[in-house]
């Protein structure tokens, strides 16, 4: 007989290590390629000691000569909070009840949710790893349509329907634009459908919003955003302070032609300024396909490479090629993964409640919730061997 119990050890035993794994390895293809640690976590806060430079203890010398002075290697603390990583899944007392004799159907309730659960956090925190930790989506608001609910942005990549939006007037949260939920989304046009539009959102107001996913503002993981980013501090210090924070930046001049040979010239720009050559390229907008384009005039068959969590990638000189997909700037983000490394208090783990339950009530509703956490941030340790290229 299927029991409330029966639902919460199935979470525990069966569906927690699978979910785990996914969440782990399957979320995005260079977001696999980094380790993730205990380590460093002291409390609510990260605390990594990072060495930057070389050890000025190397010389050459005469064999009777005096040998090279030592010199201590140098560090610096990076420092970061945890960031609260949720996810939920809800099932109704109804749902349950009535599979309470039926094994099958309660086993593809909760593969329903779970699975539901998965892709929504696979996007989520895709999106978080290429973000700056503000939790802004969308760009800016370039148009309003009240009547049918409508908004247009920049960048409509980031939004998918079901979500729930916070919208920020000037920094402050407006009320009447909490927990939003997207209808639809118009990528082609940048066109976003709501379930309400504010009175306060106007087209001369518009300017002033920021979006964000509920709850996260300034809440999420610190992503690729904020390495590259304008922000005059990372990991709480100031980049003008530490060449070793600053991350390689070039615009591409109208001279230069987008070629084989220029890739190969951005790549080795990055090594001879940190001594770390990129181990994986990410092209914003429509790059990976003029790319793609450049190597197919060279060769028969593109050259392709397997990475972990069973994604396959075109090749550039045995260099993974990905699409960024919440990117839409025609771009390249050169970087060199063996440098990140996602600190965590702990792995995925169900929220438990005082009396050790996972699903619990909720007040006022005839639905059981149940939420997975993790604690948790990304930490580059050299900045300086990551870079964007502007096409």
């Amino acid at each position: 007989m299927i029991t409330l119990q029966t639902a919460q050890n199935a979470l525990k035993t069966v569906y927690l290590e699978a979910i785990s794994n996914q969440l782990n390895n399957k979320i995005d293809p260079v977001f696999s390629m980094i380790k993730q640690s205990s380590t460093d976590v002291y409390g609510r806060n990260i605390i990594k000691l990072v060495p930057f430079g070389l050890n000025g203890g190397i010389g050459a010398g005469t064999e009777d000569g005096l040998l090279p002075e030592s010199c201590d290697s140098r560090y610096v603390n990076f420092s970061t909070t945890l960031k609260n990583l949720y996810g939920t899944i809800e099932i109704s007392d109804k749902a349950i009840r009535a599979s309470t004799n039926d094994e099958g159907a309660f086993v593809n309730l909760l593969t329903a949710e779970m699975d539901g659960l998965l892709q929504s956090s696979k996007f989520n925190i895709s999106r978080m790893f290429y973000g700056d930790g503000s939790g802004e989506i969308g760009g800016t608001i370039t148009a309003v349509d009240t009547s049918n609910k409508t908004i247009k942005v920049t960048n409509a990549t980031g939004f998918m329907e079901g979500m729930l939006l916070d919208f920020y007037l000037s920094d402050v949260l407006d009320a009447g634009m909490q927990g939003v939920e997207v209808l639809r989304v118009d990528r082609a046009n940048g066109i976003v459908y709501l379930s309400a539009v504010s009175s306060s959102l106007t087209s001369s107001s518009m300017g002033n919003y920021t979006i964000c996913v509920q709850g996260s503002k300034d809440k999420e993981i610190t992503g690729l955003g904020a390495i590259f980013g304008e922000s005059e501090t990372l990991y709480g210090l100031n980049r003008a302070e530490y060449a070793s924070l600053m991350p390689y930046k070039y615009a591409k001049k109208s001279s230069e032609t987008l070629d084989e040979m220029f890739i190969q010239k951005m790549m080795d720009n990055i090594e001879n300024k940190s001594n770390y050559q990129p181990n994986v390229i990410l092209c914003g907008g429509d790059m990976i396909y003029t790319v793609m384009g450049l190597l197919a005039g060279y060769t028969k068959n593109l050259d392709t490479t397997h990475l972990n969590g069973g994604f396959t990638s075109v090749s550039f000189c045995g260099v993974p090629l990905l699409r960024n997909r919440f990117e839409t700037t025609n771009n390249f983000i050169m970087l060199n993964t063996n440098e990140f490394t996602l600190h965590q208090l702990c792995d995925w783990e169900w929220l438990t409640h005082s009396d050790g339950s996972i699903l619990k009530q909720k007040e006022g509703y005839a639905t059981y919730s149940a939420t997975l956490v993790k604690y948790a941030d990304l930490v580059c340790n050299r900045p300086n061997a990551q870079g964007i290229i502007t096409v």
